[in-house]
């Protein structure tokens, strides 16, 4: 479990009322994002674009001490994470990437480990760490996708760029995307910069 924020600069005049404008920015336009990560340990993450730092909260004194300087996640990982109780709902291509995991390939290191616990910042953050890739891909019955991409894909990819990592919608960088509404949703895959490729890749050799 965890929380997740981003923060911008207002286009709106300073001392007026904020505008929808103020929060449909492009996600390059964040100058600072994050979580909190909730469990054995409480961890913030962040980044004011000058990379990532973790802060592991102290319960003894209340206060949430560095513990992850400069955090920079493996250009390629072994881990893949994502809901395969809806492989019949993929796309082709994220079909055929499940299987390229599952296939067995010294040369490649695979099969790769599967490991999703279902929630968005837990999975995001063992591979952030460990290197693997997150994939929610859009299905038959969400089919622009499920996550958002205003308070959910875009903070996650910030983290993941300023840690080395890559963020995209399976053809696009996420933090480019044009936004139009305030929940609109996108596929999202963010990781490991080789394993977002590799999965780009799948995306545009299969196409439903």
């Amino acid at each position: 479990m965890g929380s997740i924020f981003s923060i911008y600069r207002r286009l709106s005049p300073k001392g007026k009322s904020a505008k929808i404008e103020d929060f449909l920015q492009p996600g390059i336009n964040q100058v600072a994002a994050g979580y909190v990560i909730y469990g054995s340990s409480t961890m913030l993450v962040y980044s004011t674009g000058n990379g990532v730092n973790g802060f592991t909260l102290d319960p003894a004194i209340g206060e949430f001490c560095l513990s992850h300087l400069n955090i920079k996640t493996p250009v390629d990982g072994n881990i893949y994470s994502i809901n395969e109780g809806n492989y019949n709902y993929f796309p082709l291509g994220i079909k055929k990437f499940i299987k390229y995991c599952q296939e067995k390939d010294e040369d490649t290191n695979r099969p790769f480990t599967s490991r999703y616990i279902g929630s968005l910042v837990s999975d995001f953050h063992r591979n952030l760490l460990k290197g693997g890739v997150f994939l929610y891909p859009q299905n038959e019955r969400a089919p622009q996708g499920k996550l958002r991409v205003v308070y959910e894909c875009n903070p996650i990819s910030f983290i993941a760029e300023q840690a080395g990592g890559k963020a995209s919608d399976g053809f696009n960088r996420i933090m480019e995307l044009d936004l139009r509404s305030l929940h609109q949703r996108a596929p999202f895959y963010a990781g490991s910069a080789k394993m977002v490729k590799k999965v780009e890749e799948f995306l545009k050799a299969y196409p439903d």
